[in-house]
């Protein structure tokens, strides 16, 4: 089996588990997804999602975001871990928006990497359930240890993990790989102790890297 007959077999069968894939963040709008996306590095999403009414209360808008204390964003996302960071560079992405970009969160992955704090991983996130637009692969750890451990990439570094996974799935199915290699990272691959005696990948894995 090659890997494109691998990965197109891979997203059929996944497919059926997860018919409706949606982000496991909470959230409204592009603004809203960014800063939780953001929030979710080196954090569960269970925990934003504890965070995040509480801070969009508190700053509704991307403005009112812009002209917030730093200090009291912080605190407020103190809980997501590296706080410091992520709420400094919230408040700076929500100036950089209202001086550059109207107030609107842009929609091309070259704008949505110069805001402060987001990398690939979250603009193709943003990009992706927002807008619909299929830039690239969102390469987060589950997405990394799967397409690994299903030898559709031999690289560990996310960048190249991407450029590995674009040519193996149709544009339209980025958005919806990413989806599904996370969700069935967090049941059944996961880490630690992957559930290899009943997952359905089973037949097709060459299960790289597991002991």
């Amino acid at each position: 089996m090659t890997k494109q007959e691998r990965a197109a077999e891979v997203f059929s069968r996944l497919s059926q588990r997860y018919p409706a894939p949606e982000p496991a963040l909470d959230w409204t709008d592009a603004w809203q997804l960014l800063v939780a996306t953001v929030l979710a590095a080196q954090c569960t999403d269970e925990q934003v999602n504890k965070v995040t009414p509480h801070l969009f209360a508190r700053w509704p808008s991307i403005a009112d975001m812009a002209a917030a204390n730093v200090a009291e964003v912080q605190e407020m996302v103190r809980s997501t871990g590296f706080f410091r960071n992520k709420g400094k560079n919230l408040v700076a992405a929500a100036g950089l928006i209202m001086e550059e970009f109207q107030g609107q969160v842009p929609q091309t992955m070259a704008e949505l990497v110069r805001l402060p704090g987001v990398a690939r991983k979250t603009a193709n996130i943003v990009l992706s359930n927002a807008f619909h637009i299929h830039e690239g692969i969102a390469v987060d750890t589950h997405v990394k240890r799967l397409s690994f451990r299903l030898g559709l990439t031999e690289n560990t570094d996310p960048v190249r993990i991407e450029k590995d996974l674009m040519p193996l799935f149709p544009r339209e199915q980025w958005g919806e790989i990413n989806h599904f290699l996370v969700y069935y990272g967090r049941e059944v691959c996961k880490a630690q102790r992957p559930r290899c005696p009943e997952c359905e990948l089973a037949d097709i894995c060459p299960q790289k890297g597991v002991n």
